[in-house]
């Protein structure tokens, strides 16, 4: 039998106490660095070489290990929120959130629910509050924060799946369908594997119009309209920045008594603002909407939110029983559960950091960064026209800039994006698009999420392709 001496993992000492100072050095030096290095990947066989094996009977100590995490391991990543990472969808948290993250770890809160989390889940759903009425949903709309928007697309669309099995005990033994565009997040078709249920893409690589799913829906069978439980409308493309039409899907929706759920994980940050608000007309009649706070709300990873216009229903499809969970039903104990709103039990508190962010900077701090990376998007488009050898591909869209080099092929964008990269200058991968005659081209892309990108570095990556 072990003895209590053996038991080292809690204990406090000064080693601990200076590699505790080590740390937050290196994270306020971290936080602090408009201008990080980049980072460039190496391969996994290069790594085990360099850092041999990290885990071990006696281990390491605090100081082999951090030291191989600075040296090695860390400089093997790139940057997210470097301001020349324009690829993707990269991510910009505030220093604020970074920190308030730290204490959300140190903090050791289990965020299921309310008897345990009480204080941290309050602080979230005062940002959770903010965030539901930039969407103009009416009461009693509310949400809860997830891990990201794969897992809140996948929470919503099981209340869809089980909201629609609930309203006919027949639709038991169906297999259900969603219908949503090509332009979709790839998402969207992994959760119809996970949830069992098929995935019709209408074909539209612009924005997805009320007429054209209206006439998909009335081509459909009788048998495939009968088990359609979903419509998916995208606001804020992941390639390009498109914004279906959600006034018009949200009036089919209702004409055909069909779950309308609004991915807008990426572009739902734009809501923030007075200068895109406009165009996410419709989003208030969705029955769930997806926001990733950690894309352009500048939270770190990881962070998503999905809201419900009637969160009962979500409770209803995601509540979990057991008889070890009894305590949590007794009086006092019983608020808001995370828990029963999305398909984690178990959560850390990650709307924590984009509440500290909100509460210390104010929501017109954040209006400015989103406004920011919106103007960023209009230059580029403009230095881009200007450039003899550059075109658009189209015009830019909320954050998102496509363009190409003229008689450039797919190679040339790779290498251009591998040279850029391993110079640690700026990371910019290539897209893809579909042509009108419905060919695709390879082409470059900036997405802007970072306020702290400057019109120099707009320039600077632009002549890289000369």
């Amino acid at each position: 039998m072990s003895t209590p001496q053996q038991h080292k993992l809690h204990d406090i000492d000064i080693n601990l106490i200076e590699m505790t100072l080590d740390i937050m050095k290196y994270v306020i030096g971290r936080i602090t660095d408009t201008d990080p290095d980049l980072g460039y990947f190496e391969s996994a066989e290069a790594l085990k070489e360099k850092v041999g094996e990290t885990i071990t009977a006696k281990g390491l100590g605090g100081e082999k290990a951090f030291d191989l995490w600075k040296t090695v391991l860390a400089p093997a990543c790139t940057v997210i929120d470097h301001p020349r990472h324009l690829a993707f969808v990269p991510a910009a948290p505030s220093r604020a959130a970074i920190m308030f993250d730290l204490v959300t770890s140190a903090s050791s809160i289990h965020g299921a629910y309310w008897m345990e989390g009480a204080g941290g889940i309050f602080a979230e759903n005062q940002a959770m509050e903010w965030l539901v009425s930039l969407t103009g949903m009416p009461e009693p709309a509310f949400g809860v924060f997830t891990s990201g928007g794969t897992a809140a697309n996948l929470s919503a669309l099981v209340t869809a799946r089980e909201t629609w099995r609930k309203n006919n005990s027949g639709n038991d033994s169906k297999r259900g369908l969603l219908i949503t565009s090509s332009g979709a997040h790839s998402s969207i078709k992994a959760i119809g594997k996970v949830i069992d249920a098929d995935v019709y893409l209408i074909e539209s690589e612009e924005e997805l119009k009320a007429n054209e799913l209206q006439n998909y829906i009335n081509q459909l069978n009788p048998e495939d309209r009968a088990r359609t439980f979903a419509i998916v409308a995208t606001a804020g493309t992941t390639n390009a920045g498109i914004i279906d039409d959600l006034n018009g899907i949200a009036g089919v929706c209702k004409k055909e008594n069909i779950w309308f759920h609004v991915d807008a994980a990426y572009g739902g940050g734009a809501l923030a603002t007075s200068k895109t608000r406009p165009l996410f007309n419709g989003i208030k009649h969705a029955d769930s909407v997806t926001i990733d706070p950690h894309k352009w709300l500048f939270s770190p990873y990881d962070c998503g939110a999905v809201i419900y216009k009637n969160p009962s229903l979500a409770k209803e499809a995601h509540a979990q029983e057991g008889s070890y969970l009894e305590i949590f039903k007794d009086e006092g104990a019983d608020g808001f559960n995370p828990s029963d709103y999305q398909i984690q039990l178990t959560r850390r508190l990650r709307g924590l950091p984009l509440w500290f962010s909100l509460a210390m900077h104010g929501t017109e701090m954040y209006e400015n960064a989103i406004n920011r990376g919106l103007e960023l998007a209009q230059i580029a488009g403009d230095k881009i026209t200007e450039h003899p050898d550059l075109e658009l591909v189209r015009e830019p869209s909320l954050s998102c800039v496509l363009f190409r080099r003229k008689g450039w092929k797919a190679e040339d964008y790779r290498n251009w994006t591998y040279k850029n990269h391993k110079d640690g200058y700026a990371l910019v991968t290539p897209t893809k698009w579909k042509k009108k005659d419905k060919t695709y081209e390879t082409c470059a892309r900036f997405c802007f999420i970072n306020p702290d990108t400057t019109v120099e570095d707009i320039e600077g990556i632009l002549s890289t392709m000369e």
